[in-house]
């Protein structure tokens, strides 16, 4: 966030290419949903592209300062899912982002937990079947606050079935890199869910074959207990740039290369090693800038050498001219002598 995001005019610029892609052809409202899901109006206008109207609210109601990062997730065409990262005025980020909250009293687990395949026919296996599993593999569910949830709640089994329709599945152990051999085994796993299914089968692919290029899962050190769509999006969003950097070419707008480092960048606050591609887009920036620069002397100088055309074609006119000039002024003098003397005549002669 910058100064004029969370003070004063509270303006909220949204960069182009993403308007362009997502955001309303006209001006509307735009609903913002904080993490808590309450909902806010913004004024969305086009041609300034960005928020205003109720964005003030918004960022004074969330204590937004300068430095915090905010991740827009958009659900509908006209509704932004909003994460907010702290910054807490030091390179630490706040794990505010996505926590998945458990307050005292809640009686049902709501995060996207299903049950553990089984070991012998890959099947899934009753609620009763993935509390023992759990035990025998010693894994345990925390709440930061107040210790092993499966020791203050019981997981309730209608909430579990409704979870396992959407594709999450525990992790028994995440698989070191150096063991995936294929695309079939490799698990994306987060916080100890394997999220695959969230991600579609062509960013899969494409995230498998960067991981090979590092020999590591480039969202291994991500923050813990991010929202699990949340983390799909910025692989898949990472797996995006990464063909914009390929296809990108050398007269691509630095507006462009400058979007998408800040985007990298932001992933990479977040935990996700993308060092390697925010290399390769600094050196094609680096060879487009140059290129722009050598570009932009080729004009100069052909505009110069129009220029000095010009003023080589008024140079010979003007030696014609003076030529010219030379030629009736020698004239002259020889008959201004003649006419001076009848001029003589003339003034003294006889009234």
């Amino acid at each position: 966030m910058m100064p004029s995001h969370v003070t004063r005019v509270f303006w909220l610029g949204i960069p182009r290419s993403f308007c362009r892609e997502h955001m309303p052809k006209d001006d509307t409202m735009i609903v913002l949903e904080d993490e808590n899901g309450k909902e806010y109006q913004t004024k969305y206008l086009v041609a300034k592209e960005g928020l205003s109207g109720g964005w003030g609210a918004f960022s004074v109601a969330h204590k937004l300062l300068e430095g915090d990062v905010l991740v827009f997730h958009k659900v509908m065409p006209s509704k932004l899912k909003v994460y907010i990262v702290r910054s807490n005025g030091s390179d630490e980020v706040d794990c505010s982002l996505g926590l998945i909250k458990f307050d005292d009293g809640i009686r049902r687990i709501k995060t996207k937990v299903t049950a553990c395949e089984s070991s012998k026919n890959g099947k899934l296996g009753s609620v009763e079947t993935l509390h023992e599993n759990v035990q025998k593999e010693n894994t345990t569910a925390y709440n930061t606050k107040s210790g092993p949830i499966s020791n203050q709640y019981q997981i309730d089994s209608e909430v579990l079935y409704s979870e396992v329709l959407d594709g999450i599945r525990v992790s028994e152990s995440v698989i070191p890199f150096k063991e995936v051999s294929c695309i079939e085994n490799f698990k994306v796993t987060v916080s100890g869910s394997i999220i695959n299914a969230e991600i579609s089968e062509h960013h899969l692919i494409k995230y498998y074959e960067l991981c090979r290029s590092q020999n590591s899962f480039l969202h291994e050190l991500i923050l813990e207990r991010l929202n699990s769509n949340l983390v799909a999006g910025i692989i898949s969003e990472t797996v995006n740039l990464s063909d914009a950097i390929r296809a990108c070419k050398i007269t691509t707008s630095e507006c462009d290369f400058s979007t998408w480092d800040k985007t990298l960048q932001a992933s990479e606050m977040l935990g996700m090693n993308v060092g390697f591609l925010r290399a390769r887009l600094d050196q094609l920036a680096s060879l487009a800038s140059k290129s722009k620069l050598c570009k932009e002397a080729r004009l100069a100088r052909d505009q110069a050498v129009k220029d000095m055309i010009t003023l080589e074609a008024k140079l010979v006119r003007a030696r014609e001219v003076i030529n010219r000039l030379n030629f009736e002024i020698e004239s002259l003098n020889t008959s201004s002598k003649k006419l001076e003397a009848m001029f003589k005549e003339v003034a003294k002669a006889p009234w």
